[in-house]
């Protein structure tokens, strides 16, 4: 990742499911607000019931407004596996809290950059418009989608993917928190 480019910096996290993507992301959120930066964006986790998972809800990490991205009871969308796809949550919320970050935030945060998430014309605008604010952006990507907009992504020279592994998964958040100051320093 070239930390002087004029057009943002950008780290995406991936790996297999339940690697610990999203702990990984979440612990570099907590170092990066304790250097002082606001950090905006959103954030995606499991809603469970009864231990079951049924569905996964976005938030809005500056407003911490809450909306349903998929739920198995969810009447309309696009279907994922069991789960259909909220498309009016995820633009509102999803891509609104990336709009937001852009002029609110230091650090611009997307998780995650997935099959779901891709139905979303709104949701892949407000991701580009992250990805070219000049902004420090730290996300999520899955390891196995595609998309024209995976494709932008990984073409950038500025963007650097990195892999969740068992071997890295406790200590990689520090690498990245120490790569986003070092970025948030030089916009």
């Amino acid at each position: 990742m070239r930390l002087d480019s004029p057009l943002g910096n950008a780290i995406f996290l991936t790996g297999v499911p339940s690697v610990g993507k999203t702990t990984v992301l979440m612990r570099a959120i907590d170092l990066i607000k304790k250097a002082g930066y606001r950090v905006g964006g959103m954030i995606s986790s499991e809603v469970r019931v009864g231990g079951s998972r049924v569905g996964f809800e976005i938030i809005d990490l500056l407003t911490e407004q809450k909306g349903m991205l998929a739920h198995i009871s969810q009447k309309e969308g696009p279907q994922v596996g069991k789960y259909r796809v909220n498309l009016r949550d995820l633009a509102a919320i999803g891509a609104g809290s990336l709009e937001r970050a852009i002029s609110d935030a230091n650090l611009i945060c997307c998780d995650e950059v997935g099959p779901m998430e891709l139905y979303s014309p709104a949701f892949k605008k407000a991701v580009r418009n992250a990805m070219e604010s000049g902004k420090p952006l730290l996300g999520t990507i899955h390891f196995k989608a595609r998309d024209p907009l995976i494709d932008f992504i990984k073409s950038r020279a500025d963007t650097e993917i990195l892999e969740v592994k068992l071997t890295n998964r406790e200590s990689l958040h520090g690498v990245v928190a120490n790569k986003i100051l070092k970025a948030i320093s030089c916009v």
